[in-house]
């Protein structure tokens, strides 16, 4: 959405400067670019109007996109899927990692050095995050639903291609770019101590745009102990610009975390920097479901 310069050029060719021209140019340029970046900010953290995305981000209105609602019968079983290999997740030396409040959600950025295989190409790990939702134990908060059933809470763990592409920014618009796994979490009776290591420091970044670091700890805590049993399809990124470039690896086991850890997560950021006067909670920050179309989602283990 940039300015058409050669519109103007004909009109005003005697009535300035070359340079005034390119100066105005430029300046134009320059404003739509930074519209379209506080446009593409605000839809980002904002999940009212959801139906809206693609207006703005055409890819939002994709036949591919994510989250999905998994109906197991419906799943085709590929005995080629192999277990999800974590690497170097438990190895996280003695660099504190950084997290912060992006006003939709708390991310934590993980090292390069953490990978993930089991996939056709290697994939470095970038961050990971939540989302959730706002009424407690058994109301829902996931993105991903199974044969139409929420869960409280879903986590994501995002990396990229490392073999064909140089970074994230490259990455993310490209098919293969990117892998996601997604962890769905539900309410029981007993503390998950691996969460802790990001709830309870939650309370340094409670307004949008604050940063803080905290001690590093095993990712792996974090996930299911069954690895080998997942749902994949082609997916997207579920917040605009919503990129059709995930390959999606949903785990069949779900984790459980206290109910005291579900409330704390819902009840402890607010989606409003520090500044505003008007605090507003960071809730429901999930994407609806999306339309299958004629995907296929594989299971690596037989549902039946």
């Amino acid at each position: 959405m940039l300015w058409d310069c050669s519109l103007w050029s004909s009109w005003t060719h005697r009535q300035t400067t070359t340079v005034t021209f390119l100066s105005f140019c430029f300046f134009l340029t320059l404003l739509m670019l930074i519209i379209e970046i506080l446009v593409a900010d605000s839809l980002n953290f904002c999940f009212v109007g959801q139906s809206e995305w693609s207006e703005y981000f055409p890819d939002c209105g994709g036949t591919s996109q994510s989250p999905v609602d998994v109906i197991t019968t419906q799943t085709k079983y590929d005995p080629s899927l192999v277990p999800v290999m974590p690497l170097g997740y438990s190895q996280h030396g003695n660099q504190p990692f950084s997290m912060h409040n992006n006003g939709h959600t708390v991310i934590v950025e993980l090292p390069e050095w953490m990978g993930l295989g089991g996939l056709p190409w290697f994939f470095t790990a970038v961050q990971l995050h939540l989302h959730w939702g706002n009424g407690g134990p058994g109301v829902g908060g996931s993105e991903h639903t199974i044969n139409g059933r929420s869960s409280d809470a879903e986590l994501h763990v995002v990396h990229y291609n490392a073999e064909l592409y140089p970074n994230m920014s490259a990455a993310m618009t490209q098919r293969d770019g990117l892998a996601v796994l997604g962890i769905l979490i539900e309410t029981g009776e007993e503390t998950n101590p691996g969460f802790n290591n990001i709830l309870n420091y939650m309370s340094r970044i409670r307004h949008a745009d604050q940063r803080t670091f905290i001690p590093a700890f095993d990712v792996q805590s974090l996930l299911p102990k069954d690895l080998g049993r997942y749902y994949r399809y082609n997916g997207s990124l579920t917040t605009p610009p919503c990129y059709q470039s995930v390959i999606w690896t949903l785990f069949h086991e779900r984790v459980q975390i206290s109910k005291a850890q579900l409330l704390k997560m819902e009840m402890m950021l607010y989606s409003s920097k520090v500044q505003e006067v008007d605090r507003m909670l960071l809730q429901d920050n999930y994407r609806i479901t999306q339309p299958l179309n004629h995907r296929i989602i594989f299971a690596s283990f037989s549902a039946g």
